[in-house]
Order: C-alpha cells, then structure tokens, then sequence
C-alpha cells in the first residue's frame, strides 16, 4: 500500500477519537450544568445526541485503528 493510505487512516482516527472525546465532554458538561445531572431529561434530545456521538466517535477511531495497523 502506498504510504498516503497510512497517513489518512492516521489523520481519520486522530479526528475521530479528538471529535468523540470533545462531543462526551461537551455532552456531560451540558448534562450536569444545565439539566443537572438527571440521567435521561425530558425534552433533551441535543444531550443524549452528543453522548451518543462521542461513543460512536471513539468506537469508529478503534476501528479505524484496526484498519490502519492492518495495512501495515
């Protein structure tokens, strides 16, 4: 494989996992400050939106990982 595939795969994963851990942070600071800290808020769809969006995040960068240390 060309060395251009590796550095994507690098530069995907690192933004990726950046953007994951930036949406669960975003998402618990909103959580705890706004809604104070009930688990599911009625009527907050952006919060649970974010938390979803981290994990999803950081569950794509592992994969993407996976990828890239398998065109090694």
């Amino acid at each position: 494989m060309p060395p251009i595939f590796k550095a994507l795969t690098s530069i995907t994963a690192w933004t990726l996992f950046i953007t994951g851990w930036i949406s669960l942070i975003g998402g618990y600071v909103r959580l705890f400050a706004v809604y104070g800290g009930a688990t599911f808020p009625a009527g907050a769809p952006p919060v649970q939106m974010a938390l979803a969006g981290g994990f999803v995040g950081l569950a794509l960068s592992a994969a993407v990982m996976k990828l890239r240390h398998m065109l090694e």
